[in-house]
């Protein structure tokens, strides 16, 4: 039997447009056959403190974190606000990168926007990249379980 992995779908929600660019990756991801288990973060906030609160900050980040620690990969939105022409990637979902990448925890980036360069520390992070919108199709197919370093030809600053 193939193994199921739990991914960590990290990205901005902040937006309709962001929201509804993550639900496109999550749906490619759920039929997928070497995905199991999705966490996306924001789905099932900390109701038992005011929002914004320190106690709510505090108990989002290690909920998060300990989401992370779990995961076998993390698949990363690189999108951002790119309707208002803001083309670098969301802060907390670069963040979210660089912690998997030092904790032993691969990250699949995944990004609509073709023509735009891609950051050398997170391009050479990246174990496969699905650069544009076809591009991204192809995670529905992409072996989680053997995690095959995937290329795009794309600008590395």
């Amino acid at each position: 039997m193939e193994k199921k992995n739990r991914v960590y779908l990290a990205g901005p929600f902040f937006s309709e447009n962001q929201i509804k660019r993550l639900d496109e990756i999550q749906k490619l991801l759920e039929a997928n056959p070497t995905i199991g288990d999705i966490f996306r973060p924001g789905k099932d906030e900390y109701s038992d403190a005011e929002f914004g609160s320190f106690e709510w900050q505090t108990a989002v980040y290690k909920h998060d974190i300990n989401n992370i620690n779990v995961s076998d990969v993390v698949v990363a939105m690189l999108d951002y606000k790119i309707e208002e022409n803001e083309l670098e990637p969301d802060s907390g979902t670069m963040w979210e990168c660089g912690y998997a990448i030092a904790n032993n925890v691969p990250v699949i980036g995944v990004r609509n926007m073709t023509d735009e360069p891609l950051n050398l520390m997170l391009a050479g992070s990246l174990t496969a990249f699905f650069n544009g919108h076809d591009s991204i199709q192809k995670i529905k197919d992409y072996n989680f379980n053997t995690l095959m370093t995937r290329y795009e030809n794309v600008k590395v600053l």
